[in-house]
């Protein structure tokens, strides 16, 4: 997925990003989260509510600030992952994203037309939570 330019500092958009309270704000597939255990660290784990109605079971897995953040859902036999990678640049920082996604049986078979879908709209969502930190800075 093609880098997204954020203008605030990349501690900044890291914080926001990781935290899953701020998801449904800038995530356009949710509705809001819930069961939020914690503050954002490795094992970290809440309940994401898509519009869809699909309630995957979400977890950090991996939490380097300010470089990176990987989160795994779970949801029947669908597994898929999101890894935000963080690098400071001289406006702001830049945000990209690599997403996976797999499954058994059928789910096997749509996993590559759902990580196709994310492929899409993660840039935009990142754009959108770009937008909300670049308002709450002026």
């Amino acid at each position: 997925m093609r880098p997204v330019a954020f203008d605030v500092p990349v501690e900044v958009a890291f914080d926001y990003l990781v935290e899953p309270r701020n998801r449904p704000a800038w995530q356009s597939s949710l509705r809001r989260v819930e069961h939020v255990r914690g503050e954002p660290r490795v094992g970290q784990t809440w309940v994401d509510v898509t519009g869809p109605g699909l309630r995957p079971a979400m977890e950090t897995t991996r939490l380097d600030r300010p470089a990176v953040w990987t989160e795994r859902g779970t949801w029947r036999a669908v597994e898929a992952t999101l890894t935000l990678r963080f690098a400071p640049s001289a406006d702001g920082c830049v945000v990209t994203a690599e997403a996976s996604v797999g499954g058994l049986g059928v789910w096997r078979l749509l996993g590559p037309l759902v990580a196709r879908a994310a492929d899409l709209a993660v840039p935009r969502d990142l754009q959108r939570a770009a937008r909300i930190l670049s308002a709450r800075a002026t």
